[in-house]
């Protein structure tokens, strides 16, 4: 398995202990609106999808782990720890940040999902500047008027209250945010990095904007 405790273009010099990340990239979902394949592993530009996100996501953390429910030896594959909920019933996003959480060898944990081959190259390290400007205990992502919950960078000792939370039946993130100190990080320049891929008609029209690859 790789570990990525290493510089990076985001990174020139390595983090202290108390600022390295942990990215966790969310691929736990049962993918219904694409007909119930797993939606990371299916191809985009002749790679799977999930491989586009990871090649952006990888450089800014300094661990990356890989949260999914189904297929397990396929996405070890990638090389990296891989670990499904602790919440069973595919229970959604927040079902796999806690499983991060609790996992994480660093203090911040930033997530991003499978289905956005786009992500910001500076996703994370926007986040963690504005999460120290505002002494909040999570930072998420937003295009000017549309909050993207699951692009979001918290402290990992969360884990205790958001296991409460998951343990008393709640599963609606924006409800689980509401009762934290949570800072909104405006990417309106980077509007279309947001963009992800819930049908075929969707990763049709993505692999033009992806040139492909045999690799």
């Amino acid at each position: 398995m790789q570990t990525q405790d290493h510089t990076s273009p985001q990174n020139p010099t390595p983090r202290p202990a108390a600022r390295r990340i942990t990215g966790v990239l969310l691929a736990g979902g049962q993918g219904s609106r694409m007909g119930g394949v797993d939606k990371g592993l299916v191809e985009l530009a002749g790679r799977p999808m999930a491989a586009h996100a990871l090649e952006r996501l990888a450089p800014q953390v300094d661990e990356l782990l890989i949260n999914a429910n189904q297929n397990l030896d396929t996405w070890e594959a990638f090389g990296y720890p891989v670990f499904g909920d602790d919440v069973g019933g595919f229970a959604g996003p927040l079902a796999g940040l806690h499983a991060a959480l609790v996992r994480a060898r660093h203090p911040l944990v930033a997530t991003a999902p499978c289905d956005s081959p786009f992500l910001p190259a500076d996703l994370v390290a926007r986040l963690a500047a504005a999460l120290d400007a505002a002494g909040a205990e999570l930072a998420v992502a937003k295009t000017f008027d549309q909050a993207h919950p699951v692009f979001c960078l918290c402290r990992r000792e969360l884990a205790a209250h958001l296991g409460a939370f998951l343990a008393a039946g709640g599963r609606k993130i924006d409800r689980w945010y509401g009762s934290l100190k949570v800072v909104e990080v405006a990417f309106d320049d980077q509007e279309a990095a947001f963009r992800n891929i819930n049908t075929r008609a969707e990763l049709a029209d993505a692999a033009k904007d992806l040139p492909a690859t045999d690799d």
